[in-house]
């Protein structure tokens, strides 16, 4: 399989040197409004300067082609993390990849769901772990000094 891959990747890159970067990136950006009605502004802006989309994508499709997880997880897990990270284009362009890769209603909601627990929980293990470090420092202090800690 390994090879398989490896194969397959080095005949794209014959492609794109005998097509050239400029109308690779013309058609792969074509592909893309194709297969999801549109074309992320990232790509569009990567699609200004061709060697930058190509190699952004050739990156991206070589680690989603040599997963182990089924392309409907991929997208899945993608989903979440652009919703964790609060990015509305790449929450709905993973969620929209993940439908087509057969993902249901149901499955979506639930990564959603997920999504916002790991955030909550994200925020809440940093703010305690800065309120530990500032106000074991602080808390003392103030107490030697004979005030409240909301003085």
């Amino acid at each position: 399989m390994a090879r398989d891959v490896l194969a397959e990747f080095e005949q794209t890159l014959k492609e794109i040197v005998s097509r050239g970067g400029e109308k690779t990136a013309e058609e792969w950006m074509n592909n893309i409004e194709e297969e999801y009605g549109h074309a992320p502004l990232i790509f569009k802006r990567m699609a200004e300067r061709p060697e930058v989309l190509i190699s952004h994508l050739l990156y991206k499709g070589s680690v989603t082609r040599t997963s182990s997880l089924d392309p409907k997880y991929v997208e899945l897990i993608s989903m979440a993390v652009g919703a964790t990270l609060r990015c509305r284009h790449c929450t709905s362009y993973h969620m929209q990849a993940a439908a087509k890769k057969g993902a249901t209603r149901e499955e979506i909601l639930e990564v959603i769901l997920l999504a916002g627990m790991i955030s909550n929980s994200s925020v809440l293990a940093n703010a305690y772990r800065i309120f530990d470090e500032k106000m074991a420092a602080c808390i003392p202090c103030q107490a030697d000094l004979g005030e409240s800690p909301g003085d």
